[in-house]
């Protein structure tokens, strides 16, 4: 784990990822907020291309929570089982979908407590539904992120809550709505586990890493 690095430092990385990509957006397919949250769900331990590629259908007859219900766990296992886990994720699906029907009206909330209390849906998923259908600046810290703000030493932490915090404490707010989409592509296409590309990285000459491969 790298040592934190200093402010005027996170500073000029962030100034060098938002001229790369102003605007970066994630790579889940969603069409609403309930959708969303959906995709977010089916992702865990799968990948973005392969839940995109199985809700493609989906989400073209159960793109709200009522809809998904009457599509039933059976209709939407037909949909989603080229995904890890899907059994277990088809059931919390529907059961998230009926508390969202009960207990909501069938709209999605929008405080933290109120999302991780669905099934399936854990801080990581509430973070991201957040930050992407309400813009709020919360940090959804994955492996990707987890991997590249201890190897930089741009928010180093040993646990996934303390990088959380990382985050939200050293980088300056102003990158902060977009700070864990930048952090989740930069390592998931540049900062890589197994061989980072550091020779090629923008932000090689202010990285942290000890062991960058040139």
């Amino acid at each position: 784990m790298a040592k934190q690095l200093d402010y005027h430092t996170i500073r000029e990385i962030f100034t060098r990822f938002q001229e790369a990509d102003a605007a970066p957006k994630g790579e889940l397919d969603h069409v609403n907020a309930y959708t969303l949250v959906v995709a977010v769900a089916l992702s865990a331990q799968s990948t973005d291309v392969g839940v995109n590629k199985a809700t493609r259908e989906l989400f073209k007859i159960a793109d709200t929570p009522e809809k998904m219900l009457a599509l039933g766990e059976e209709g939407l296992i037909e949909h989603i089982k080229t995904i890890g886990l899907y059994r277990n994720k088809a059931k919390n699906v529907i059961k998230l979908s009926r508390i969202l029907v009960e207990d909501y009206g069938g709209v999605v909330p929008n405080s933290r407590a109120a999302l991780v209390s669905l099934p399936g849906v854990g801080r990581k998923t509430a973070n991201v539904v957040l930050n992407m259908w309400w813009h709020y600046p919360s940090q959804a810290v994955d492996t990707h992120i987890f991997r590249v703000g201890n190897r930089s030493g741009i928010c180093p932490g040993k646990d996934v809550d303390a990088v959380e915090r990382a985050i939200e404490d050293n980088i300056p707010v102003d990158f902060q709505q977009h700070a864990h989409h930048w952090l989740i592509l930069h390592g998931r296409y540049h900062c890589k586990a197994r061989k980072p590309l550091c020779a090629t990285c923008i932000i090689r000459d202010l990285c942290a890493f000890e062991e960058k491969n040139l």
